[in-house]
């Protein structure tokens, strides 16, 4: 008796963590969720009033970066959910679309930059717009990076899904700076890495062992973010005789 007791309260765990089980068969689904949640929670601080009722309307192309930016959100949200129901076929197929929508992002992301912070100088007449211009520059290389090494590598699930994963994480700091707090203390950086490491998490649980894709890129992701706050906030000269030239 005693040890079909064990048995019976040993399978739920295992089932719970390992191969198979609901951590590995929801996981990924549920970071998509995530991620949709964080977008809503930090641009629920600013959206209204910087976009939807500006006292200055902002530029047009604006609207048309949030709404890729979303649909970027809303397709990692239906491609987990494709492969969640086993729906394989469908979800290489839609991968095209999504492959589409990453390049249009990046050269989105460069373009508003630029938009906006001509924008924020000339019109809003707001201070450190220059220096600021690196932490989205970054953002898209970062982006493009992992985005272009997911598509290679597509028809290798494990190292496929985690290079979507890590880049659309990369793309949160933009909500997590929405909060003053996390803004004012340069966190949004270790808030998306706090996600990511959500994806190490469920390597343990699920394999017993965190995937290379981790072990190289989170470190290198870690120093480039050092260096890019650091620009940033020190507001280097060398920087801002790049941004100045691109702002003009």
């Amino acid at each position: 008796m005693a040890t079909v007791s064990q048995s019976a309260s040993v399978r739920p765990a295992v089932h719970f963590t390992g191969r198979g089980g609901f951590v590995d068969k929801y996981f990924y689904f549920a970071m998509s969720l995530l991620a949709a949640a964080i977008v809503v929670w930090g641009f629920s601080h600013t959206v209204d009033q910087n976009l939807f009722h500006a006292a200055v309307p902002r530029p047009l192309l604006l609207w048309f970066h949030g709404a890729a930016f979303s649909g970027w959100v809303a397709f990692f949200i239906f491609q987990s959910a494709l492969v969640r129901t086993h729906n394989v076929k469908w979800h290489r197929f839609f991968g095209w679309f999504g492959a589409g929508l990453g390049t249009a992002m990046v050269a989105l992301g460069v373009a508003t930059s630029i938009v906006m912070g001509r924008f924020d100088i000339h019109t809003l007449h707001e201070k450190g717009v220059d220096a600021f211009l690196i932490v989205p520059w970054y953002d898209m290389v970062a982006f493009a990076t992992l985005f272009s090494l997911a598509v290679l590598w597509r028809k290798k699930p494990e190292l496929h899904r985690r290079l979507i994963f890590i880049a659309t994480c990369g793309l949160l700091d933009a909500a997590f700076g929405r909060i003053d707090y996390i803004f004012n203390h340069n966190l949004y950086f270790w808030c998306l890495d706090g996600v990511i490491l959500l994806g190490m998490v469920r390597d343990l649980m699920v394999n017993r062992r965190i995937h290379n894709v981790y072990l190289v890129s989170l470190p290198v992701l870690i120093v480039c973010q050092v260096f890019v706050v650091h620009t940033y906030a020190s507001a280097s000269a060398w920087w801002l005789r790049i941004a100045d030239g691109i702002l003009g």
